[in-house]
């Protein structure tokens, strides 16, 4: 007879995980969106109501950066609410995308060199990447899933 294929180790810590990166996500794009917000009405022109803004940040080319971070929230939150069991392997993959997501360069692409730019302008944004680091820590700690 042949061996059975080992399981995942603890559903309930790569549970933990996930819950952990979406909410810490969540918070960092918030504070990415309202920074984004209080430039654009500064400097372009002024957001009179929360449906313009909406609008802003799903249509205009000031905030398309963000939508990357928008996308990897929504596959974590696919993989949470998927029927099937979350593997070690789908975890790490998706906290890997967030680590990798999540490194300003000042002369990098895309959300990487726009994230740079937040951070030129807004201490905020500093702070709440710095309490995202702190949270992919916890993660770390929390076990062999996010390896």
């Amino acid at each position: 007879m042949g061996e059975m294929p080992a399981a995942d180790p603890a559903p309930d810590v790569i549970e933990q995980q996930l819950n952990l990166l979406r909410n810490g996500l969540l918070r960092l794009h918030k504070r990415l969106l309202d920074s984004e917000a209080a430039y654009y009405d500064h400097e372009v022109r002024r957001i009179e109501s929360p449906g313009q803004l909406l609008d802003l940040a799903l249509n205009h080319p000031s905030f398309a950066w963000l939508r990357e971070l928008s996308q990897l929230i929504v596959r974590i939150d696919e993989t949470i609410d998927a029927r099937e069991l979350v593997t070690t392997a789908d975890a790490a993959m998706l906290i890997r995308a967030s680590r990798a997501l999540l490194s300003p360069a000042e002369f990098g692409d895309g959300f990487q060199r726009c994230y740079f730019e937040t951070f030129q302008r807004d201490p905020d944004a500093v702070i709440a990447h710095s309490e995202m680091m702190k949270i992919l820590a916890e993660i770390a700690r929390l076990g062999p899933p996010a390896a």
